[in-house]
């Protein structure tokens, strides 16, 4: 798959969602945010790495399960806020 331009990416290496709680929990959480797509101007997807223990993460936190730090928590929906609205 073509993101923004860019090169082919193998989205088997990716978790993509467009939920904001859910990627903001799994950055907390450790993992990290690879990249943006904006190719679609009414919907961000993030793009998060696939590592070891992200499935289970995204099963606790879909079940209510997934304990983070609040604050942190909080401050990266700010970030993801912020880069969903910059001109990247």
């Amino acid at each position: 798959m073509q993101i923004n331009g860019d090169k082919q990416l193998d989205l088997r290496n990716y978790y993509s969602s467009s939920d904001l709680g859910c990627c903001s929990a799994l950055i907390t959480a450790g993992f990290a945010l690879a990249r943006l797509d904006k190719s679609n101007p009414r919907k961000t997807i993030f793009l998060i790495i696939r590592s070891e223990g992200i499935d289970e993460a995204i099963n606790k936190f879909w079940a209510n399960r997934l304990s983070v730090d609040a604050r942190t928590y909080f401050d990266n929906i700010k970030m993801l806020k912020v880069r969903i609205y910059s001109e990247e």
